[in-house]
């Protein structure tokens, strides 16, 4: 799906030389036969259609990628710089712009994650592990993705009690900030919490009116 990303990012990579997008992004594919890039994202992997402005998984997938993750997919093709993660971990809040952009409509919607698992570490453990987490030590669970071999997100979860309501954040390495600009962060965050919290995110958006 990626009938909401503008068409001038599908006109952008169909004017660039795909020799120096392939160098240049890790694991990029050029064919030439089809006209299509391939790229693998967070276990999946892509094919870009420039001329036909289409992103689709090769692979059998659940369901198409969102709209939100077709912009994360087809900007980090066309202007991300790799870099080694600096292995500093941040909140959105830490990223330059930050504390002002996420608020409002750009809030992280952590809320999915938090709502879906309330006090159940397990179940939170097990769909991390399912989507290729790796554990890290914080929070009362916690699990790295590794969505492109130079931008890793992660997810901490913090049980509940009856003082306070259960948590989940989202980390980002030190210099996603150099590598996109916080409307493909959000982009990326939303995606990162729809699929963790994958079943909650139908029932919260027709509960209260969420967009994803």
């Amino acid at each position: 799906m990626a009938d909401a990303v503008d068409k001038t990012y599908f006109q952008e990579l169909a004017d660039q030389d795909p020799a120096v997008i392939c160098r240049r992004v890790p694991g990029c594919q050029f064919h030439a036969d089809g006209g299509f890039y391939t790229l693998p994202v967070w276990g999946q992997t892509y094919a870009l259609y420039p001329r036909e402005a289409v992103i689709k998984p090769l692979l059998p997938a659940d369901e198409a990628p969102h709209e939100l993750f077709c912009f994360f997919i087809i900007y980090y093709l066309l202007r991300s710089r790799a870099a080694a993660p600096s292995g500093r971990w941040i909140s959105e809040k830490d990223i330059p712009g930050g504390a002002t952009f996420f608020r409002g409509p750009h809030q992280i919607p952590t809320r999915l994650i938090s709502r879906r698992y309330e006090n159940d570490i397990e179940a939170f453990a097990r769909t991390c592990r399912r989507l290729q987490g790796s554990p890290l030590a914080m929070g009362d669970a916690a699990y790295r993705f590794e969505i492109t071999p130079d931008i890793p997100v992660a997810v901490v979860y913090w049980a509940g009690d009856e003082d306070f309501a259960a948590e989940a954040k989202l980390l980002y390495d030190q210099r996603i900030g150099h590598q996109l600009p916080p409307d493909v962060i959000f982009s990326l965050a939303v995606e990162v919490c729809r699929r963790v919290g994958r079943a909650a995110w139908k029932r919260l958006s027709d509960n209260d009116g969420d967009q994803p």
